[in-house]
């Protein structure tokens, strides 16, 4: 984060959602932790966090919500669907939104992940871009969400960056 180009995005406040995907969450049933953990790290981090959706772990309904916020924040983040079971569709879901994938920040963040947990590479999370919206999938647990989006938070500024047409590399 030392380029100008990233300060000066920095300052700007880069505006995000926070979407938690889980049927658990959607029904009631239990609380979501992860969205609010995951929403004060990026309001730590200077982006403004101008919503928090819950969402069931149905592709029809993430795809849906995906599609209604981008265009209208810089990033959204999605915690939760990420790995193997039968229900969790977010990766699929954001796949068939996005216009390109950005391969390297899932790997980044298994790849750190995986010095924690042996079980990091069991998540499926990608990261693409939908419009000019970048939208990045993290675990559902509060920690490995947090620790993920830690993992690649100084590669969100320039990416943005480059989505609004700012190509200069300081």
């Amino acid at each position: 984060m030392s380029s100008s180009t990233t300060d000066s995005v920095r300052e700007s406040r880069i505006t995000a959602v926070v979407v938690t995907v889980s049927d658990s969450c959607a029904r009631g049933e239990r609380a979501d932790l992860s969205g609010p953990a995951v929403g004060q790290f990026l309001e730590k981090s200077r982006f403004k966090v101008v919503a928090r959706e819950v969402v069931a772990d149905d592709l029809t309904q993430i795809k849906d919500l995906l599609t209604r916020l981008a265009g209208d924040v810089r990033l959204i983040v999605t915690t939760g669907g990420t790995g193997i079971a039968a229900r969790d569709v977010t990766p699929e879901a954001t796949v068939a939104v996005c216009d390109r994938l950005i391969p390297g920040v899932g790997e980044r963040m298994r790849s750190e992940g995986s010095k924690k947990t042996p079980r990091a590479v069991i998540s499926r999370a990608v990261c693409g871009i939908c419009g000019t919206t970048l939208i990045l999938n993290l675990p559902g647990s509060p920690s490995a969400a947090v620790e993920s989006l830690a993992a690649v938070e100084d590669l969100i500024p320039h990416m943005i960056d480059l989505l609004r047409g700012i190509t200069e590399h300081g």
